[in-house]
């Protein structure tokens, strides 16, 4: 069926994330709710068609024979720590354009594992009955934000000092964001000025994924000189961009490396433990490593799963993080950008952002797509797979998810494919006088491995 992809199912809501699957996926989700004797709580981002969606899904629950509480228009961070020894689904398509809807699945605050994820998809394809009309749900409503604001605040509050010298612009792109991060830093004791601070799923002041070029009115404001940094949000506020004093924004990776060496550095475990992804930079490695730290990546979406795997096999993560996306194990086990805006901003005050990226090797990274129809990937992977020793003579190859080639020097590229388009990825770090080079090469191995396997 392939319905759930990275991040939950996405797309758009006349063709795919539509009433009838929503009242499904309710349905389905209900039923994992009444074998643990638990609630769900159902929540939104701004988007137009997010009261029709959770409507739907509220329904499916309740027939069910679960009970729902509403917690409205939230941050999925904010949604995902409701979820806490009950069950969750957030209503968001997160950076995509106002067109598309989605729906994440929680369980005790974690996102649901794939293992989840194909259980509630065996369920949608067996058309499930409602329960008898004695053992329908009941539906509560309640106010989550202020109790969340005060766990991010609390938990912030162990790291760096006070920012209350420091002057912060937050673009929320019309996102949900604004309900925490603005509030956050203020009480914490930064000056805050929010751009695009109202909440509207067209979202009219820019688009909903937080980049440069998308950050113009932010990066122009941080770089005439009224505020010390910039952060920038995306709709449902999982993602963090940083924009540095002189409008510049920081790389996704180098953000990454800061939060997972101040983790490894202020924690008393004897083998502390960074997740990342495959795509993310080794200049994460380089500074963890030099804390007194140790590295694990897992596919890219699956933080969660690379969490409780560690933690089952005794390991002690501190932190997680892929480009753009942060999980607090301290805090909870979801994807949280609201507490990495608030960790940071105690972390800058006490240091300045220009000290925190001076111990970082920032080398070039790129990144390209090949087009490759979906039934030609996995055979097409493999062929990599396969040569890639031949193809990276020099190199250390990793096939777990995708095909990671790292060399001597801490240079990479990586191979895999996307899970939600009909492209190969292909990423590559390296110095100015090599990335060329390397990210052709593995370019040329993608083209000559589709050409392979459609012959």
């Amino acid at each position: 069926m392939g319905l759930f992809g990275t991040a939950g199912i996405r797309g758009d809501v006349t063709t795919t994330v539509t009433p009838s699957l929503a009242l499904a996926i309710g349905r389905a989700l209900g039923a994992d709710a009444v074998a643990d004797d638990a609630d769900v709580v159902i929540g939104r981002d701004g988007r137009t068609s997010g009261p029709g969606l959770a409507a739907a899904v509220e329904s499916g629950v309740l027939a069910a024979g679960a009970d729902v509480t509403r917690v409205g228009v939230v941050p999925t961070p904010a949604l995902a720590y409701a979820s806490e020894g009950q069950y969750g689904a957030m209503l968001t398509a997160s950076h995509n354009p106002p067109t598309d809807n989605g729906i994440k699945l929680f369980v005790g605050g974690t996102e649901y594992t794939q293992e989840r994820e194909e259980v509630i998809e065996s369920r949608i394809t067996a058309e499930s009955s409602p329960v008898s009309w004695q053992g329908w749900g009941t539906t509560t409503h309640k106010d989550i934000i202020p109790a969340y604001r005060d766990a991010v605040q609390t938990y912030a509050s162990k790291y760096g000092t006070i920012p209350s010298e420091l002057t912060v612009a937050i673009d929320c792109g019309n996102g949900v964001g604004a309900l925490a991060t603005p509030s956050i830093l203020d009480r914490m004791g930064a000056e805050v000025v929010t751009l695009n601070g109202n909440i509207d799923g067209h979202f009219p002041g820019r688009e909903s994924k937080p980049t440069a070029a998308s950050l113009t009115d932010l990066r122009a404001s941080v770089k005439n000189g009224q505020y010390d940094f910039g952060i920038g949000h995306d709709g449902d506020a999982d993602r963090l961009v940083i924009v540095d004093h002189e409008g510049a924004v920081v790389h996704e990776d180098t953000i990454l490396a800061i939060l997972a060496a101040h983790f490894v550095d202020v924690s008393d475990v004897v083998d502390p433990v960074i997740i990342t992804t495959p795509n993310a930079s080794s200049r994460i490695d380089e500074l963890v490593h030099a804390a007194g730290g140790r590295v694990e990546r897992v596919q890219l979406g699956s933080l969660h799963e690379g969490i409780m795997t560690a933690e089952t096999a005794g390991g002690d993560v501190v932190f997680a993080g892929e480009p753009w996306k942060h999980s607090h194990p301290a805090l909870g086990g979801w994807i949280d950008a609201i507490a990495s805006a608030a960790v940071l901003t105690r972390l800058i005050s006490e240091e300045g952002l220009p000290a925190l990226r001076n111990p970082i090797r920032e080398r070039p990274y790129r990144k390209e797509s090949v087009e490759c129809p979906d039934e030609q990937k996995t055979a097409a992977i493999e062929h990599i797979r396969q040569t890639a020793a031949d193809t990276f003579p020099d190199a250390e190859i990793k096939t777990e998810h995708g095909v990671r080639a790292t060399f001597p020097d801490n240079a990479w590229a990586l191979i895999r494919p996307s899970g939600t388009e009909p492209y190969i990825r292909v990423y590559a770090e390296a110095t100015s006088e090599t990335i060329d080079s390397l990210i052709e090469d593995a370019i040329t191995t993608v083209s000559t491995a589709i050409d392979a396997v459609d012959d």
